[in-house]
């Protein structure tokens, strides 16, 4: 490709909007264009990038026996209708009509349309197991769509879905298609890539693990082990706490007048935030209803994991007068009946807490819950901290990062086979619902993510396995018939050895020149230049700044190619 052909426009300042680097770069860079919030077109550049990470991703794929498919961008509402996510979902899930009247969606995610095509089709145990997946656009109405393809509405997604007939060949496949996950992120040149325990949120199912690039512009954030290699995000980190010592006292009621707050509290009565039992007070989004969850003063409630103990969607309560719950002395004892109560983890083993007293003015001290409430059962709803015990290896070792998810897993279950009532004929001759698990990669989020962390000051860095093209010529002085003679050769010799080459051949300043071929991030740079060749060789370079150096006419399309190999043999990851 010759860059005076392209339809291009690099840019020498990023538009004020642009939140993050990646986003900057790629629209400087002319690899996006913005059409409407979250919605961008892709040019040429962008198009290459992605056609090769999907390759990498097809390979990998079709490694683990997987089939690829097409499912429709716009399906009917009964789909989801059946499986309860039509109303389950809110407004990230774009509904509409057809010109006959027909509630429609467009697809974000293609569970329901995986369980269509296999249902009455995958009839025999024989017929299991199998996997399906594609690479198709998507659309989700995110409420505040960020940082480019980071997080959009419209973008481009490798979706699996397996489907096993026990649980244990579920686990198996899940493990292939974790091993599978690591190699697609190696190959296209991530680096700080971790593995995370996950929430499945709306997906479903129990186990879920997301895949991570560790950068500072990360919305996720994780609980990562230092001294182990446990790894989680942060709504599904299990908190561990050291049970601090407290003799058993006896249940008193005590005047705190105008003390409202933990920190007041502490000052009040000279005591640490861990020794009071703490009320976070929300309401579900069903009928506001409220729910009370009681923790350990020194730590915070995570919404999503009190969802998922629920099993409902809940928002922070507007406490009112007629609730009966007394805001600010909120304790376990005497609460209005029709609240729902939960207790956090952190507080079992505690002898004695502090607590509200549901009275204007008072709290109580030596509440035992054990004593006081009776049999009481604790869930995991807290949020890990910096520092923490890690819940395996026990040490206080836990440190809190943030990350990109470039990937996700899911062991689905049979959330959609019972919902959708897929089923099959066992070895008995019985019906059962298979097992299902679901594979995700954003393609477009994974190539921003590799932008925000392989840059420089002057643009993208693209690992060679991805990059648009391996090679880059610039003909300094295109006008020289020097310089045209050898970059044309270069050009048309080094496409005859499968090599990808971008030439840039117009009319421009050296700077100038310079600045776009940063921008497009070509690993191997060729400088053909009248100073050059007046010696005989062209200038090579890496765009890593790792490696320049000269190479003689004669050996320059070897010596280039060779280089090529190279930087090809370092991304090769044996099967």
């Amino acid at each position: 490709m010759k860059v005076r052909n392209m339809l291009v426009e690099t840019l020498k300042e990023a538009p004020a909007d642009c939140s993050i680097e990646s986003q900057k770069i790629m629209i400087r860079g002319g690899y996006i264009k913005y059409m409407h919030s979250g919605v961008y077109s892709s040019f040429m550049l962008t198009k290459r990038i992605a056609r090769k990470i999907e390759e990498i991703i097809r390979q990998e794929m079709d490694a683990i026996e997987g089939q690829e498919v097409q499912f429709p961008v716009v399906m009917p509402a009964s789909l989801w209708e059946e499986s309860g996510r039509y109303q389950a979902i809110s407004k990230e899930l774009a509904r509409l009509k057809d010109r006959n009247g027909n509630e429609m969606v467009l697809g974000m995610t293609h569970e329901e349309a995986a369980v269509h095509m296999a249902r009455n089709v995958a009839k025999s145990y024989v017929q299991y197991p199998f996997m399906v997946y594609q690479i198709q656009t998507k659309f989700r109405d995110e409420m505040r769509p960020r940082g480019g393809l980071i997080r959009v509405r419209e973008f481009t997604m490798k979706d699996a879905y397996s489907f096993h007939t026990t649980q244990e060949d579920l686990e198996k496949y899940y493990e292939r298609a974790f091993v599978a996950y690591e190699r697609i992120f190696k190959r296209a040149g991530v680096k700080k890539q971790v593995a995370v325990k996950s929430d499945s949120g709306m997906m479903g199912g129990k186990i879920a693990h997301e895949f991570m690039l560790l950068s500072d512009i990360g919305e996720d954030t994780l609980a990562i082990c230092t001294a182990c290699d446990y790894k989680a995000n942060l709504e599904a980190a299990t908190v561990t706490v050291q049970i601090y010592e407290s003799p058993l006292q006896g249940f008193e009621k005590i005047h705190t007048p105008g003390v409202t707050t933990i920190e007041e509290l502490c000052d009040f009565l000279n005591i640490e935030a861990k020794e009071f039992c703490k009320a976070v007070v929300y309401q579900k989004n069903a009928d506001d209803s409220y729910v009370i969850a009681f923790i350990r003063g020194d730590h915070e409630v995570n919404e999503t994991k009190l969802r998922n103990a629920i099993g409902a969607e809940i928002h922070p309560a507007l406490v009112t007068e007629e609730s009966g719950i007394v805001a600010g002395f909120i304790g376990p004892i005497g609460l209005p009946k029709n609240v729902q109560i939960v207790f956090d983890a952190t507080l079992a083993g505690i002898e004695s807490l502090i607590c509200g007293a549901n009275e204007i003015d008072y709290h109580c001290k030596g509440l035992n819950l054990t004593r006081d409430i009776g049999n009481v059962s604790y869930v995991d709803v807290a949020t890990i901290q910096d520092g923490s015990i890690c819940p395996i290896c026990g040490q206080k070792t836990i440190t809190i990062e943030k990350g990109i998810e470039i990937g996700n897993i899911f062991q689905l279950g049979q959330k959609y086979t019972k919902s959708m009532e897929m089923t099959y004929t066992d070895q008995q001759g019985d019906l059962q619902h298979p097992i299902m698990g679901c594979y995700g990669i954003g393609v477009g989020r994974l190539i921003a993510s590799i932008c925000e962390e392989s840059h420089d000051e002057y643009g993208p860095i693209w690992p060679i396995s991805i990059a648009p093209w391996q090679v880059q010529i610039c003909s300094i002085r295109s006008d020289d018939a020097g310089v045209a003679e050898v970059g044309e050769g270069l050009y048309q010799d080094l496409q005859g050895e499968g090599i990808e080459v971008l030439w840039d051949d117009r009319d421009l300043r050296p700077g100038a020149m310079f600045a776009d071929a940063d921008l497009f991030g070509i690993p191997i740079r060729i400088v053909v230049s009248p100073k050059n060749l007046a010696q005989n060789v062209v200038e090579i370079s890496y765009r890593d700044k790792t490696y320049k150096g000269t190479i003689t006419l004669e050996n320059a399309v070897a010596e280039i190619k060779e280089h090529v190999g190279v930087l090809l043999d370092k991304m090769v990851i044996p099967f």
